[in-house]
Parts: structure tokens; sequence; C-alpha cells
């Protein structure tokens, strides 16, 4: 496995220890639909998160949500969208970013609550 899907696949590990820490029941992992991906579902009381993970080792090039663009978040609404119609749900969603930065100090989360609004 290339050192970036590590790296990705640590931070979302980082981001799901993170969300249950603070009180979400994570759903669903790496949700696919076509050639789109959910990195984690989560839920809070009736709300559905989508949670988009971002992990770099370090910011010299920019913090990890600054990649996060229209254009991704965009796609990341329409894989929601069939979700939701998959699962036939009803209730109140919501868009996040988790930046992840790992460095050889603690690893640093962020979470950007309604990202896309």
């Amino acid at each position: 496995m290339a050192t970036h899907n590590e790296t990705g696949k640590k931070g979302e590990e980082l981001a799901t220890n993170f969300l249950i820490s603070k009180g979400y029941e994570i759903v669903e992992r790496n949700f696919r639909w076509k050639r789109l991906e959910i990195d984690i579902i989560a839920k809070k009381g009736t709300l559905i998160v989508f949670v988009e993970v971002k992990t770099k080792t370090n910011i010299n090039f920019g913090l990890p949500e600054a990649v996060v663009s229209n254009k991704k978040s965009s796609l990341l609404i329409q894989a929601a969208e069939e979700y939701i119609f998959q699962k036939n749900h009803k209730t109140e969603i919501r868009f996040d970013i988790i930046s992840v930065v790992i460095s050889k100090n603690e690893p640093t989360i962020f979470h950007i609550e309604d990202a896309f609004y």
C-alpha cells in the first residue's frame, strides 16, 4: 500500500475514534456508490452526519481541509443523496470535514461541522 494510502487510513481511524469520543455512533465507513466514496457516516441522535476526512503529515503546503474543493463537496453530496435514497432516511443531515495532521508529536484533529454551508 502506498504511503499516502496508509496516511489516509490512519487519519480515518483517528477521525472515527474522535467522533466516538464525542458521542457519535459510526453507522458506516467507506460507503461507495459508483466511483464516489463517503469516508464516515455517523449518527448523533437523529442527525445523520456525512464526514470527509483529510489527512496530511505536514502543513507546509496548506491545511488538509483546504483541499476539499467545491467539486469534491458536490460529489460527496451526490453520494449522500444515494445513501439517503438506499436507506430511505428521513432525518436531518449534515456534512462535516475532519482535518487530521499526523506529525512526530500527537496528531492534531480539527472538526468542521456543517462544512458546506
